[in-house]
């Protein structure tokens, strides 16, 4: 009895044990199967990060780049919304790049958040942050109206060169679970390579930037020493600069004598403009802006460029839009600074960086020192022809003219030898046209002499409107110039070109001539003499005409006359008008 009993006591504790041995394997196997799932998801969430790696570094466009980032991430720790917060100078987020929320949905939220609350935190401590709750962390300041809920939150700060360039925001783990101390060791080793992704993207950036800054300066060139007028050029540099800084409106002052001393000039006026068709540049034209007072005075004085968040002086005030960030770089020649660039975005627009402002005043100064190489080759070509135009009149003067007299002499010889009185009157007319040439090649010689070339212009205008009004009609007709004509100003010029156009039509239209004979003088007076051989003046007179002239005459404080031709029965009119 002893015996069997003891007997079945040890089969009792045999069989506990091995059941407790079961248990302990089942725990093992259990713990195992935790363990394989573990490396395996490790595994799954290495090679997804080696995947996000070749995904963020496949594009050197730094857009695409930062879309690409936000995206992996999401991808990569199982969240269903992501966002890049860029930091800015005053540690705020200026630029806040989402994903997992559509652009309508974004609409209805409103502002996009610029650094309050939890995303604060890792501005004030770049280090990562892991909540299971976000809206129960005490820096919380909860979400928008329309905004998505939103409780297990991971952030990391993405570092480039030991610097935070702005922080990655991962929110709603998949299947309502918390981000895991895997998923933060991941997501980290993640921001490092973005950051290296963002570096290069951003140097590839920086080159091409640099690139189409260099060759907008060469367009430049190219126009200025290929003879375009500078005012156009200074158009392109206003439109080359909006473009590259992505601006709204961009233009140049400058002083209104641009041959003052820096320290004379008080004003500049704002020359050219460029910016999109609903910016209204035009408007601006025409702007003075104070040099004491504004930003872009100062700029103009100190020869220093300038990055504002807004203008001292609004130089803007004409136009409805409103406009905050500026770039100002003086246009600085070797010896002056002849005007200014001025850049603006509208307000509350990204500010501008210290590099467009280091680039905006290369540009300038290229610009600047282009212009006046440009302005020294023209000046170097009008010598040139100055200098041409004085052997000329030389050569007109000591031969042609000489030539010309001796011819008249040797044909005053013969008339007075000869007995026909035709032959004698037909002498006489000849010396007298010979006269009237060595007259006007004697004018020509003072306009050649004349350092403004607007003479033979306004003579060439002369011309042009006598034989556009004689086409045709059968008239002929004989133009005498003397005196400088390019002393007549432009007012006046178009004075006397109305006053010719009207004579002569009034020659073609009512004379009834075979000749007529344009006389313009210049002396004290510019005076236009207009003769005719026609059958003089009708009794009833159309006062239109005549009053317009009259009028022109009182308007430059001369007089109109219009009387018989003399002896003939033509007409004569002369207009004149003191020289101002």
């Amino acid at each position: 009895m002893v015996g069997t009993g003891g007997s079945e006591g040890r089969v009792d504790a045999q069989d506990l044990q091995d059941t407790l041995s079961q248990i302990r394997l089942h725990e093992l196997l259990t713990e195992l199967g935790e363990h394989i799932g573990k490396i395996t998801e490790a595994r799954e969430q290495f090679d997804g990060l080696l995947r996000a790696m070749l995904v963020i570094s496949a594009s050197l466009d730094l857009d695409d780049t930062l879309h690409s980032i936000v995206e992996s991430a999401k991808r990569l720790s199982g969240a269903e919304y992501g966002a890049l917060g860029i930091r800015g100078e005053n540690d705020e987020i200026t630029s806040f790049i989402f994903d997992g929320i559509d652009d309508e949905a974004a609409a209805r939220i409103g502002p996009l958040p610029t650094g309050g609350g939890v995303l604060g935190l890792l501005i004030e401590e770049p280090k990562a942050i892991r909540l299971s709750d976000l809206s129960a962390h005490p820096s919380s300041i909860g979400f928008p109206p329309n905004h998505p809920p939103m409780s297990s939150f991971l952030g990391v700060p993405i570092r480039i060169r030991g610097e935070v360039y702005g922080n990655l925001y991962l929110t709603e783990k998949s299947g309502g679970r918390e981000f895991t101390d895997d998923d933060e060791a991941v997501v980290q080793a993640f921001a490092s390579a973005a950051g290296t992704a963002i570096e290069n993207a951003r140097l590839y950036d920086d080159a091409r930037t640099r690139q189409s800054w260099i060759e907008a300066t060469r367009d430049i060139a190219t126009e200025l020493l290929g003879g375009t007028a500078p005012d156009d050029v200074l158009q392109t540099v206003a439109d080359k600069a909006l473009m590259l800084t992505a601006g709204d409106l961009a233009f140049i002052a400058v002083p209104n004598d641009p041959d003052a001393q820096p320290e004379d000039v008080t004003e500049l006026i704002v020359h050219v403009a460029s910016g999109k068709r609903s910016a209204h540049p035009d408007v601006v034209i025409g702007t003075v802006l104070p040099v004491h007072g504004s930003t872009s005075g100062a700029s103009f004085r100190t020869r220093e460029p300038i990055r504002t968040s807004r203008l001292q002086f609004n130089a803007t005030a004409s136009l409805p839009e409103d406009y905050g960030p500026a770039l100002i770089s003086p246009l600085r020649a070797p010896d002056r600074v002849t005007g200014v660039l001025v850049v603006l975005r509208r307000d509350a627009a990204d500010a501008f960086t210290d590099m467009q402002l280091d680039l905006v005043a290369t540009f300038g100064d290229q610009a600047a020192l282009t212009v006046q190489i440009a302005n020294s080759s023209r000046r170097l070509r009008e010598f040139d022809v100055l200098a041409d135009r004085d052997r000329i009149a030389r050569e007109l003067h000591d031969h042609v003219i000489q030539r010309i007299f001796a011819a008249g002499l040797s044909l005053q010889g013969t008339a007075q030898r000869t007995t026909s009185t035709d032959v004698r009157n037909r002498l006489a007319s000849t010396i007298d046209e010979l006269q009237e040439t060595v007259q006007d090649i004697r004018s020509a010689i003072f306009d050649l002499q004349s350092e403004d070339m607007g003479g033979s212009a306004l003579r060439r205008q002369f011309n042009e409107i006598i034989d556009e009004m004689v086409d045709d009609s059968g008239l002929r007709t004989t133009v005498r110039v003397s005196g400088p004509l390019s002393v007549v100003d432009t007012p006046l010029a178009g004075h006397a070109l109305a006053v010719l156009r009207e004579g002569i039509s009034n020659c073609v239209r009512h004379a009834h001539a075979k000749t007529v004979v344009v006389t313009i003088s210049v002396g004290d007076d510019l005076t236009i003499e207009i003769t005719d051989d026609g059958c003089g003046l009708p009794e009833v007179v159309s006062p239109s005409g005549l009053k317009n002239l009259r009028a022109r005459a009182k308007e430059c404080g001369g007089d109109m006359k219009i009387g018989s031709a003399g002896d003939t029965s033509g007409t004569t009119l002369t207009w004149s008008a003191p020289l101002p």
